[in-house]
């Protein structure tokens, strides 16, 4: 039996960490891969087509989206992106694990069409620490912060339907329960019986 590969979905308001943590989550386990997503957009200097995105057209995404060929996709700053179902399908199938970095809203529409995810919402340890973070970065005028606090308040109510709720206040504390997290699924009997088999020839 195939060992089936696990997808991890993983959300958070601005400025909760997610991207450090994910960061650090590739560092702990290499064999994690990143979804890469479908975009319109054009791609950046150095971005690679394959590597950081799947670069498309607008007539190309729109027959996809026709087609029902993605688990979710949204519009964003003009640009669409989406998530392959195929490309979730062909992860597990080969037992790939995957990590998706996705809204609220994307994370929903994709647990409506796929099964089987386990689903993470990262959360800051308070809105003032959120808001602290958010400022120290330097980079964002303060009626946009103003607005992602605002966004993150209707966010954090969507955690509720997560599998999982990690809050980050220790970062060390943090990547280890969501480590833990990876683990235990990996260690799902349904995950470990191809092994099994193998070393005991059963």
């Amino acid at each position: 039996m195939k060992r089936e590969g696990l997808t991890i979905i993983l959300s958070a308001p601005s400025g909760a960490g997610k991207t450090s943590l994910c960061r650090e989550l590739f560092k702990i386990f290499p064999d994690i891969k990143e979804s890469v997503s479908y975009t319109t957009r054009k791609p950046r200097p150095g971005e690679v087509e394959g590597e950081a995105y799947h670069f498309v057209s607008n007539e190309e995404f729109t027959r996809m989206v026709e087609e029902d060929a993605f688990a979710e996709w949204a519009l964003v700053h003009g640009n669409m992106y989406g998530t392959a179902l195929s490309t979730l399908e062909e992860a597990r199938k080969k037992g790939v694990d995957l990590v998706l970095d996705i809204d609220c809203q994307g994370a929903l529409k994709l647990k409506e069409q796929f099964d089987g995810g386990v689903y993470i919402f990262i959360l800051p340890p308070s809105m003032e620490e959120l808001r602290r973070r958010l400022e120290s970065r330097s980079s964002d005028a303060q009626e946009v912060i103003d607005r992602r606090i605002l966004r993150a308040a209707d966010e954090i109510k969507e955690s509720r339907w997560y599998d999982f709720i990690i809050i980050n206040d220790d970062f060390d504390v943090a990547c280890q329960e969501l480590a833990a997290i990876v683990i235990a699924h990996r260690r799902k009997t349904f995950r470990m019986l191809e092994k099994v088999g193998k070393l005991f020839d059963i």
